[in-house]
């Protein structure tokens, strides 16, 4: 079982931060990193990049579509393309690019695009992408990434680098609460992580929705429901045999997520479990809707995504 902080030992900071602070670690020791931004580096933290190696960053603009196109290019001759901008531009004004020319020829491009979910908070429903995880892991060659903190971020963002194809990494905007030990933690993209064990229930989750679900799992647990928790970073390719593991102890699996519950986490456990472990699974996330503008707390808040909202939500499934 993966090692967590306590609780007074969680202190929320900047993912994109974090980010951005890893991007010129490795911007020292290894020179074919180049990074492109769409005009929102102060926002996504590229600019630290900018800052310190300013011959390899590139500020392509309001366009996208040819950020991505541009980082396809840079790839074949060896370079290794960061490329950054909100999640609703990257996924959705750039998809086609993003197909063809990044994920059809498997280059090797890597897409880190901030404000995910409804977290994005009062720039409203048309800049909370809650649709991007679907969209990218429906690319073949794609590979999602969804981390939880800032100790995991800096992991995911080294093991990019190194990582030769396609990858897509989504950050939170909202500060995060650090959850993982930096000590002792190490990503792997083939095992998702158990963080507490339990026998009631799975619940599976990942992004800042963890830190949720752990405050949550409290509550719970003072009702009686001794949950496991699984942290499922990777999306694509998940860790069926993790999943199925947990399916077959407990029975009975949650996913919540900060994301639709169509095409996110949600439907990628559904679909293993349809396959080699048919159980009762319950989403959690964004229904079929839009979001809309207002602070993250509040939006959490009317979603039933905050910890003790989704608490009542699990124990009143659970009495049914």
């Amino acid at each position: 079982m993966l090692k967590i902080l306590s609780g007074k030992n969680r202190e929320k900071k900047s993912i994109r931060s974090e980010y951005g602070k890893t991007l010129v670690e490795l911007g020292k020791s290894n020179n074919r990193i180049v990074v492109l931004d769409a005009d929102l580096s102060c926002s996504t933290q590229t600019a630290m990049f900018a800052k310190e190696y300013p011959e390899r960053f590139f500020n392509m603009g309001i366009a996208e579509q040819n950020m991505m196109t541009t980082a396809a290019g840079l790839s074949t001759v060896g370079k290794i393309p960061f490329v950054s901008t909100f999640a609703m531009f990257a996924t959705g004004r750039a998809w086609e690019q993003i197909r063809n020319s990044v994920c059809y020829p498997k280059f090797n491009v890597k897409i880190v695009a901030t404000h995910g979910g409804i977290t994005v908070g009062e720039d409203g429903a048309s800049h909370q992408a809650l649709e991007d995880v679907a969209i990218m892991r429906n690319i073949p060659n794609m590979m999602v990434i969804v981390p939880a903190d800032c100790t995991e971020t800096r992991e995911v963002i080294k093991f990019a680098a190194e990582y030769n194809g396609p990858v897509y990494i989504r950050l939170a905007r909202t500060n995060v609460v650090n959850i993982f030990d930096p000590d002792t933690y190490k990503f792997d993209p083939n095992k998702a992580h158990i963080v507490k064990e339990g026998s009631d229930l799975t619940i599976i989750t990942n992004g800042e929705t963890l830190s949720e679900t752990l405050d949550c799992a409290e509550i719970l647990e003072k009702n009686g429901i001794n949950a496991e928790i699984i942290h499922m970073p990777v999306i694509k390719p998940i860790d069926a045999k993790t999943i199925v593991s947990s399916a077959q102890k407990t029975k009975n699996v949650i996913t919540i997520e900060n994301h639709s519950i169509i095409g996110g986490i949600g439907s990628a456990v559904c679909e293993v479990l349809s396959e080699q472990c048919p159980v009762k699974v319950k989403r959690i996330g964004i229904n079929d809707e839009f979001g809309q503008s207002g602070e993250q707390r509040e939006l959490m808040k009317f979603y039933a995504m905050t910890y003790d909202k989704l608490a009542e939500r699990i124990i009143n499934y659970m009495k049914k």
